[in-house]
């Protein structure tokens, strides 16, 4: 047997020097964590706002609040056309859940100004107007004053009163 030692294929001044350059670069990176941690302190005070903006739905939409109970009476001059007239309560239909544009003005160029849902009720308020084909009628919701415009009778149906 050989009693010789074998020499060491690395030198003994690596393992030292790894462990101090090691410690080293240990030391940056928790003195950059604390840098960018102090440096984001504005964004942690800063109070995050949150708009919700809801999207069309093809649910019905059920009034368990409408306290209007819908009565056609004859608008001005008792003109109707295809049984819509004014002061007729109508709701939204035919538009495959994609509900109904209310615009500003009659046609259809004008500013919508919201949509309206898949039987959604409404009362006539003043029309008829003629415009690019179409029959137009201005429309209020019972419920909600501010919601009012103007809306094409292909898309309307005439709520039926009980007798």
């Amino acid at each position: 047997m050989n009693s010789r030692r074998a020499k060491p294929r690395y030198s003994l001044w690596i393992v030292p020097a790894g462990l101090i350059l090691g410690a080293v670069l240990l030391g940056v990176l928790v003195a950059a964590a604390n840098i960018f941690r102090s440096g984001n302190k504005a964004t942690q005070d800063a109070t995050a706002v949150l708009t919700v903006i809801y999207a069309p739905t093809s649910t019905p939409v059920f009034l368990s609040t409408l306290a209007v109970t819908p009565s056609p009476t004859p608008g001005a001059a008792g003109l109707t056309i295809g049984g819509i007239g004014q002061g007729i309560f109508v709701q939204i239909s035919g538009t495959e859940g994609n509900g109904l544009r209310l615009r500003k003005d009659p046609g259809t160029n004008a500013d919508i100004l919201f949509l309206g849902y898949e039987s959604e009720v409404f009362k006539v308020t003043d029309g008829p107007k003629e415009m690019d084909g179409y029959i137009w009628w201005h429309l209020t919701a019972p419920y909600d004053t501010n919601r009012s415009g103007w809306a094409a009778s292909n898309y309307l149906t005439v709520i039926e009163s009980e007798p």
